[in-house]
């Protein structure tokens, strides 16, 4: 069983990391974020090895490790490193693949490449992961807007956060896309505990049926 699926965030700290280690683990999968920015601390491979209860082998190596926390381009431009498009087309295991973005869809691998723009060459679909605090409205209409400017498929919005559900339902109705669910706070964020948050408020058939399996 093959597929791949493409997690985005609205913008960097919604808690795409750890949902996409949910989405991996509830599909006994594989995960893989092409480009890194920041190795100091714990890297978003690693919290995913972490939580997700995969084993090292499931979790694929980034194309791209740079050490500074900041954006794609400016980590490249300090490690004197060129990314290269052509070097992130996604492998295809012999699993469900989770990919995880870096920051939100505009955020640019060079001064010329929106990292939107690779992903659209890819042809995959993509769940829109949002934190549910103020602003996430105006941030989840303008990333679904700019998905459907490149005909990207959106499988749904993955809320992350406490219940907003007059926010919630409003993105859905003007975006006129699904409501996946809601990963709420998980005050002791273990595999085990991460794995029952998102079993109680996820149906991982809309993930495979999204992702043609």
């Amino acid at each position: 069983m093959t597929g791949r699926i493409v997690v985005a965030g609205t913008d960097t700290g919604v808690g795409k990391t750890v949902f996409s280690a949910a989405l991996a683990g509830a599909l006994d999968g594989y995960y893989w974020k092409p480009i890194q920015s920041g190795t100091q601390d714990e890297t978003d491979s690693t919290t995913v090895h972490r939580l997700s209860g995969l084993g090292t082998d499931r979790i694929l190596p980034e194309r791209y490790r740079l050490s500074a926390p900041v954006s794609p381009h400016l980590a490249a431009l300090i490690d004197g490193v060129s990314i290269d498009p052509a070097t992130l087309d996604p492998p295809l295991p012999a699993r469900p693949l989770v990919i995880e973005m870096a920051g939100g869809l505009a955020v640019p691998l060079t001064r010329h490449l929106l990292y939107i723009d690779v992903v659209a060459r890819w042809h995959l679909p993509v769940v829109l992961s949002a934190r549910t605090t103020l602003g996430t409205i105006n941030h989840c209409l303008l990333s679904i807007e700019a998905l459907r400017a490149r005909s990207m498929s959106l499988l749904g919005v993955a809320f992350i956060g406490d219940e907003n559900r007059e926010s919630e339902d409003i993105i859905v109705a003007m975006g006129r896309t699904r409501h996946l669910g809601r990963l709420p706070r998980v005050p002791s964020l273990t595999p085990a505990a991460l794995k029952g948050a998102f079993a109680a408020h996820f149906k991982v058939e809309d993930f495979l049926q999204g992702a043609g399996l």
